[in-house]
């Protein structure tokens, strides 16, 4: 359910806005849908897993939180990260 290491950290290279970054709000993003695409990946094959589908609303909401955010700090960098992330919004 959860992400590898690895895979964590392809993320962060892959949206980090410069060396070292780790808290930005395009990586948060990153890994938040990653981990989100997992869990609802598990939900299918276990659909009365209630506990789980209230972590992933937790994680839906996070995520929409700090896309917000990021829209009103700049909107061009939302643009982009919702392009490469194949969000719909």
């Amino acid at each position: 359910m959860s992400i590898t290491a690895e895979r964590k950290q392809a993320l962060i290279t892959e949206y980090a806005t410069k060396k070292g970054d780790t808290g930005s709000p395009e990586v948060q993003v990153a890994v938040l849908s990653e981990r989100i695409k997992n869990l609802t990946d598990h939900l299918k094959d276990h659909n009365k897993d209630n506990h789980s589908r209230r972590g992933l609303l937790v994680m839906v909401g996070q995520r929409r939180r700090l896309l917000d955010y990021l829209k009103g700090v700049g909107p061009d960098r939302y643009e982009s990260l919702i392009t490469r992330l194949g969000l719909r919004r």
